[in-house]
């Protein structure tokens, strides 16, 4: 079967999941029926229990969907700790449902899968050990990738069934009152595990600083949790960051910026009043500096600024140049610090944040957005999960959810290294041509056909120099020939869903 983006899928398999393949970016005015989780009532005194091993034997069955937030990132401490105990005491055919996966989780969870623990996985993204296992066809199903509005859907109707929720949390009081911004471990917003402690049918909250009780403010309740463990340390907040807030000096990267700004204040979407979310890499934190100095120079303030939040998007708001914050992950120390002192930073949940099926999500309200790719093909299409090599290496984030934007930017260099990032075809379809505006790099920009307005007003700007996406294509081919043909065996690793729910493309195990 092939699907309106015109990527091939494995019809057996789509017929076995139950999924339609994905049609248009679209969501309409589609009508869904959540699902509300088991609630075992209490009436004790508090929810203390004794060890994290006790937390386990008293939730965990084989076969059940355990879930866990990635807040801390690279420095997170729960999922190990979790995992551990589960792989000792031999629990089999569990599916792992957490926000994302990071590189500090890999290696206990390729453990899992080799020792028949782990069987499924559904996360927004994978990297390093495992993503090159799964790849390999490690797995025994493939794993689902989701973006984050698209798993806060998930979980709503159902789709994501989570029986258990680890949530680590760096406070809490007795009965299961916490927030993520109080504590020697605090990262912050709590914005994707507040999905988990809403639908789990069992929260079981993690942390290293009891307090007394009542905790406020509270993004957990006491009403959503059933257990809460105290434990030596749940996270390292100095590596929330984990590189994702560097400040580039490279000269390609700041020319990128450079445009990526020039474009931005040319658009009609620049004024009083906008709205934009930015990426955390190198090139999207100089697109904030040279943004401030234009809005300072223009006397144009933001309405609202969204997503994961940086340092110098808290300057931002600091200065009054950004009315409010709203904020559904950290990515630094002093974004989360904010928190407490600035009440116009508001956290939200994933939903709020980009789910396309709930009453109104904030990515619907976003003018612009910049974005990053590994790959944008001559379509227009983005990925951002597959390397050159075929093997999984990047996450869907919010990428699918913000593109929706009015002004979608996408941020690349023409080549990295000795690999093109424009091509004719994309090795993994993650967000289609048809959400792209604009794509820049650092010789030049290309604007997607359909927005003829921007052509006709991003060519008389002095400085942007305007390609056909065709052209930067072969451009990049000249600079490093035409790649070897992938090879794949003919089984399927795991599956790419639109944000409704519908897939985009199939990703086919690494033929070695």
């Amino acid at each position: 079967m092939q699907n309106k983006a015109g990527r091939e899928l494995p019809d057996q398999l789509m017929t076995e999941l139950g999924y339609e393949a994905f049609e248009t970016t679209d969501y309409g005015n589609k009508v869904t029926q959540r699902i509300a989780p088991k609630v075992r009532a209490s009436t004790a005194e508090n929810k203390l229990v004794a060890s994290l091993e006790e937390a386990v034997r008293l939730s965990v069955k084989d076969g059940m969907t355990i879930s866990f937030h990635h807040h801390f990132r690279e420095g997170d401490f729960v999922f190990n700790m979790v995992m551990r105990i589960i792989i000792e005491a031999g629990y089999k055919n569990l599916t792992i449902a957490p926000s994302s996966l990071t590189n500090v989780m890999n290696d206990i969870l390729v453990e899992a899968i080799e020792k028949g623990c782990v069987t499924n996985i559904t996360s927004s993204g994978m990297r390093g050990s495992l993503g090159d296992a799964v790849s390999h066809g490690a797995l025994k199903n493939p794993v689902i990738f989701r973006s984050h509005g698209g798993r806060a859907r998930a979980i709503e109707e159902g789709t994501i069934k989570i029986d258990v929720a680890f949530l680590g949390v760096p406070n809490s009081d007795e009965m299961g009152n916490a927030n993520g911004m109080d504590g020697e471990t605090a990262f912050g917003s709590l914005g994707y595990a507040l999905m988990d402690a809403a639908y789990a049918d069992k929260v079981i909250l993690v942390t290293d600083n009891l307090v007394a009780y009542p905790n406020t403010p509270a993004s957990i309740r006491q009403t959503q949790v059933d257990m809460i463990v105290k434990v030596e340390a749940v996270g390292d907040p100095t590596k929330i960051g984990a590189g994702a807030t560097r400040f580039t000096k490279d000269p390609k990267e700041l020319k990128i910026a450079q445009t990526v700004n020039d474009v931005i204040i040319n658009s009609p979407y620049f004024k009083d009043g906008f709205s934009f979310q930015t990426g955390t890499g190198g090139a999207a934190l100089a697109v904030s500096r040279f943004l401030r100095q234009s809005m300072i120079e223009k006397n144009i303030k933001a309405s609202f600024a969204l997503g994961g939040i940086t340092s110098p998007m808290v300057e931002l708001l600091e200065e009054g140049l950004v009315a409010k914050l709203m904020d559904v992950q950290d990515f630094d120390a002093g974004a989360a610090q904010s928190m407490h002192k600035n009440k116009a930073q508001q956290e939200i949940d994933a939903s709020w944040y980009a789910d396309p099926a709930n009453k109104g999500a904030m990515v619907d309200k976003l003018d612009i957005v910049i974005l990053s790719a590994l790959e944008i093909d001559t379509k227009f299409n983005v990925n951002v999960m597959t390397g050159s090599d075929g093997v999984i290496r990047g996450a869907i984030g919010g990428h699918q959810d913000a593109s929706k934007a009015k002004l979608t930017i996408i941020s690349a260099p023409l080549v990295r290294g000795r690999i093109a990032t424009i091509v004719p075809d994309v090795t993994t379809l993650v967000t289609p041509g048809d959400s792209i505006d604009v794509v820049v790099t650092e010789i030049g920009i290309a604007i997607n056909p359909k927005r003829t307005d921007l052509q006709d007003i991003l060519s008389k700007v002095q400085g942007i120099k305007i390609y056909t996406i065709e052209a930067l294509a072969k451009l990049a081919e000249e600079k490093l020939g035409k790649p070897k043909a992938l090879e794949f065996t003919d089984r399927v690793v795991a599956l790419i869903e639109y944000r409704d729910g519908t897939i985009l493309d199939a990703i086919y195990e690494v033929k070695d």
